[in-house]
């Protein structure tokens, strides 16, 4: 796919994997070098969490080939696991236990020596902020460090591809930045990244790339820019200065647009467009009538709307309907 065997992260080719009579993937392709991130999107049911199950060797593709680090995972799924971390929508770190005790004992089971161990556990309890709760039980924590401690105990392995699998459900926007921080800090350490997501917001900000896939095949693929190009369209978002200009703002961008704008609450005018040549004019004949703005931007389609057009059906916050 491009890449030499050094450099892969993972890729998939041809998958197929069958449920009784159902295809709950038909044919997927995708891959990410080493160090990068791959959004892996679509609706509920459309097979994100199979293909991240696969490539995790928890189950046996039906057809085609998926390789973490050229690895093939049905050939050698002992080597595979041993170079993966797979972190899901619900934390698997065990609440009787201390932040601490958890991460040994997950360094224990990785073959560690015990105080090879704790001083790993020690590294990324700091890391993610967790040394002044590092010796209560997670019973305790609060979701967002159940979270961080989750991710953190993916990494006790010094994993070279990591799976993640809606890891923002049921954290508040707060909370959600702080692990899309520590994402980024894996991506520093070459870390390659499968991330499936419902916020596509969260996709937008961390992936490299991203992958589409809906009743399992997949329908789109490219950066996040080159999927909102490819839908075509732009938007005018205008806010006068003055709530007084409203009207005559209004009535230049419907001039120029060949259509009333929307307005908010806010007192913005949003429009679509065809292009850019739209924006300029009516740019220049607000500063020809002395109009100023204190917002004036002219953008993409978001990935929401992206989205919307592949699919024909917003993103939802719930996880996968088929596994």
């Amino acid at each position: 796919m491009g890449v030499g065997v050094e450099d892969k992260g993972f890729e998939v080719d041809g998958l197929v994997k069958k449920f009784g009579r159902t295809t709950a993937v038909d044919g997927v392709s995708l891959s990410a070098p080493r160090g990068q991130v791959l959004g892996l999107l679509g609706p509920n049911g459309a097979g994100k969490t199979t293909v991240v199950r696969v490539l995790a060797t928890l189950l046996r593709p039906d057809a085609g080939e998926a390789r973490v680090a050229g690895i093939d995972v049905r050939r050698d799924p002992g080597r595979v696991r041993r170079r993966i971390a797979l972190s899901g929508q619900h934390t698997s770190v065990d609440d009787e236990l201390s932040g601490r005790s958890n991460l040994v004992m997950i360094g224990r089971l990785l073959d560690l020596r015990r105080e090879d161990a704790r001083r790993r556990a020690g590294e990324l309890l700091s890391r993610f902020g967790l040394d002044d709760a590092a010796d209560r039980p997670v019973a305790a924590y609060s979701g967002g460090m159940r979270r961080r401690l989750d991710l953190a105990a993916a990494l006790v392995g010094r994993p070279e591809v990591v799976f993640l699998d809606e890891p923002s459900v049921g954290l508040d926007p707060g909370k959600r930045d702080e692990l899309w921080q520590m994402i980024r800090g894996l991506i520093r350490d070459g870390v390659t990244v499968l991330l499936t997501t419902q916020y596509l917001e969260e996709a937008d900000a961390l992936a490299d790339e991203i992958t589409v896939i809906d009743h399992g095949r997949v329908i789109a693929s490219g950066t996040p820019a080159a999927l909102k190009r490819e839908v075509g369209g732009h938007t005018i978002v205008l806010r006068p200065a003055d709530a007084a200009d409203l009207g005559p703002a209004a009535a230049i961008v419907a001039r120029v647009a060949g259509r009333e704008p929307e307005r908010s609450r806010r007192h913005e005018l949003v429009v679509p467009v065809a292009g850019d040549a739209e924006f300029f004019e009516i740019t220049a004949q607000l500063r020809g009538q002395g109009i100023e703005v204190s917002e004036l931007a002219f953008r993409l389609p978001s990935l929401d709307e992206v989205f919307l057009s592949l699919t024909g059906a917003p993103a939802a916050d719930t996880e996968d309907a088929a596994a």
